[in-house]
């Protein structure tokens, strides 16, 4: 397969699961900034929306405050943002026209009808009764997609490089809410309505609050719910699952084409690494720490899947 076709696959999924993710985000963070004041504390939740979507920097050039109205628009509407809802569509749209026989129809006329609805959406969505509405559509739109590769991709390259797109992206986003929240993680306190509504906040973002309750059956505790976003593998957006799909696609990529090299290494250590940790340790050495080497080698793991195969 050409390095260009395969470019295109991986970036087509990165950006479908990006727009899912700033998606959930929004939706949180609507939530939690609608708490009373007694149970939301006084922290600026946009503020919180906009670090985990990693664009602080560029949104306060063009904004003065973070607010329901600013960020909302930035993140999700916004033409100048180049990671924006939009602009992410846009983009997983533009990628997939340039590999359309790569593509099985239900994938394209996923991300294709995605994008002609998006232009119907318009300015209206921003508002107080449609914003709901189109982030559950941005949600909806990246499940359809997701299940149509799985349903009906033949298992080959184009399928590997398709999932290596959704695993980098889905672990670099799990790994940026933790690093935001880690404050709340690694906090002494306990049975406050803060803690709990802010805890119950973190695993809504990732879709994982009905499954902590299945593989813990207790209350909400900081430390099981970074087990469960880290370590557990059974946790389809956990760091640790991410990686052991890695691994799985990297290594069925190696043995296709014949050769391994620095993805497929860096990748593996990540996993070993992942599947040798305990959350005492963790916590001991410090979670902010660890969460910022594990973005930082997930960020250089995708630059060895482009450098190995993408260029």
């Amino acid at each position: 397969m050409l390095s260009r076709t395969a470019d295109n696959l991986f970036w087509l999924s990165r950006y479908v699961e990006r727009a899912e993710f700033l998606a959930r985000i929004l939706e949180v963070t609507q939530r939690l900034a609608a708490l009373p004041v007694a149970y939301s504390g006084s922290s600026n939740e946009w503020d919180s929306a906009i670090a985990t979507a990693g664009c602080a920097d560029a949104f306060f050039q063009a904004h003065a405050e973070a607010n329901s109205e600013s960020v909302t628009d930035f993140l999700a509407f916004s033409p100048d943002n180049p990671g924006s809802i939009r602009n992410c569509f846009e983009i997983a749209r533009t990628n997939a026209r340039a590999v359309r026989t790569a593509l099985t129809a239900d994938m394209w006329d996923t991300i294709n009808g995605a994008w002609l609805e998006l232009q119907r959406h318009g300015a209206r969505s921003n508002s107080r009764e449609h914003l709901p509405h189109f982030l559950r559509w941005v949600q909806e739109t990246s499940l359809r997609f997701d299940g149509s590769a799985y349903r009906t991709m033949l298992r080959r390259d184009h399928y590997w490089f398709s999932r290596l797109g959704v695993h980098l992206e889905r672990a670099d986003n799990t790994a940026r809410i933790i690093d935001v929240k880690y404050h709340l993680l690694v906090s002494d306190r306990l049975g406050g309505p803060l803690d709990y509504f802010q805890w119950a906040a973190i695993l809504r973002s990732v879709s994982a609050l009905t499954a902590y309750q299945w593989v813990y059956r207790d209350s909400l505790k900081p430390w099981l719910i970074a087990d469960l976003l880290i370590l557990k593998q059974q946790l389809p957006r956990s760091l640790a699952s991410c990686y052991e799909n890695l691994v799985r696609y990297l290594d069925h990529i190696s043995r296709a084409y014949g050769r391994q090299g620095q993805a497929q290494r860096r990748a593996r250590a990540m996993l070993i690494r992942l599947e040798n940790s305990r959350m005492e340790e963790i916590f001991r050495s410090g979670l902010h720490e660890f969460i910022l080497e594990f973005i930082a080698e997930n960020n250089r793991v995708g630059a060895a899947v482009t450098e190995q195969y993408l260029v």
